[in-house]
């Protein structure tokens, strides 16, 4: 065993809506492992490992991508875990490093995506979220919206429902994280909006509008990891930010129960990575200063504060309300504008939230700046189910 593992180095493209003219997927992760390489101060030459996260394209995409930073001939892991592959990537890098297979591993993410909603894959087989798409609908009449749309959508009225919450609470959340984005170089949107903005803008499903839900986005995101040796011989002691502790959970049989909306969206997968990386690492959320999650819709930050255990379930929107998850409160959740508004390219987002909070406990993140950053958190759910949380620690605490 290698002992403790390190970001040692973290690069990002902006993230941009796909479409005519946009770059392809080599481009942007040259871009990107450029950048995370020179962060580290270390050419390709020291990488021995690479793990590669994306999701649309084509076997062997990873290798492709990473022909743009040297032609090395390192072993190059392509890992597809839905829109948690960039995260899946970094703890593949992890665990390699971890394991004393290599001191210096570079984690890449990235997509090229279609314009519009996301449209099922192959209609041959059986579908990945079959089971959660049954489980969500029960109860719920099947709409017209997309999928991962209307499972959200159902899952933010049974929220509703149960406990109270209402549409301005999730709205609440696209506010927060459009403004926390304006301050993002690297974002997709940087607009601010009122809350009645939010509210005000096209209906699609249950309490969500436009302005609450990610858009398709292309991007790509690096990360190198190194051991403790590996750290003092480059000399980056100073920037060298702890992976602390890492879980991955997939469904159990709580995420299928028929009487939930909100089951089925991720809450109990979420719920079990968290309390592994508890857990392991002896460090609770009172801890924890920064946070980016997941918020695919807006539905799901308010449900992943109760995963995550910052409120009991049904208070996540109790958070929001009094300014708890923003600058000023206990929390600064999502400040880089989460996948809501910094977009969401889906085999880079895992390694985005990691650069984003990597800044922050470097004292690095310019204007979006969380003073007195210590320890940071990192949750990214792949639907179909993976979900990684990962707890991270500043240099020198």
């Amino acid at each position: 065993m290698n002992g403790p593992v390190f970001v040692a180095g973290v690069g990002m493209t902006k993230f941009a809506k796909p479409g005519a003219g946009a770059r392809d997927y080599p481009e942007m992760v040259r871009e990107a492992g450029t950048a995370a390489l020179a962060d580290a101060a270390i050419g390709y030459e020291q990488v021995e490992q690479v793990a590669a996260g994306y999701v649309f394209g084509e076997s062997c995409s990873g290798q492709r991508a990473v022909m743009e930073l040297g032609l090395t001939g390192v072993p190059v892991y392509n890992v597809n875990n839905n829109c948690a592959s960039g995260s899946t990537a970094l703890m593949l890098a992890r665990q390699l490093v971890e394991g004393g297979l290599a001191d210096v591993v570079l984690a890449v993410g990235f997509e090229k995506m279609q314009p519009g909603s996301l449209s099922a894959g192959s209609v041959d087989r059986a579908s990945p979220t079959e089971p959660h798409i049954k489980a969500a609908r029960n109860g719920h009449p099947e709409t017209s919206v997309p999928i991962t749309l209307e499972l959200f959508g159902n899952a933010g009225i049974e929220h509703m429902q149960r406990y109270g919450s209402t549409a301005a609470h999730f709205a609440m959340v696209g506010e927060k994280n459009h403004r926390h984005s304006s301050k993002n170089p690297n974002a997709q949107f940087q607009d601010v909006y009122t809350l009645d903005e939010i509210l005000a803008s096209p209906a699609y499903h249950g309490p969500i509008t436009k302005l609450q839900c990610s858009p398709t986005s292309d991007g790509a995101a690096a990360a190198v990891l190194m051991s403790e040796a590996a750290v003092a011989r480059f000399g980056l002691a100073d920037q060298a930010v702890e992976i602390v502790a890492q879980a991955m959970a997939s469904d159990g049989i709580d995420s299928f129960d028929p009487s939930s909306a909100i089951n089925a969206v991720g809450i109990e997968v979420s719920r079990a990575a968290a309390q592994q990386v508890y857990d392991a690492s002896g460090i609770g959320p009172d801890n924890i200063q920064v946070i980016e999650l997941h918020d695919c819709f807006s539905v799901n930050e308010i449900l992943t504060y109760e995963a995550l255990g910052l409120a009991p379930d049904g208070e996540g929107h109790l958070l929001v309300e009094s300014g708890q998850t923003t600058y000023g409160g206990k929390w600064v959740v999502n400040p880089s504008g989460g996948l809501i508004s910094k977009g969401h390219p889906l085999g880079a987002t895992g390694l985005a939230q990691c650069a984003e909070l990597s800044w922050h406990l470097r004292g690095a993140a310019g204007d979006r700046q969380v003073d007195g950053a210590r320890y940071a958190l990192q949750h990214n759910l792949g639907m179909g189910s993976a979900c990684v949380v990962t707890l991270y620690r500043a240099p020198h605490v």
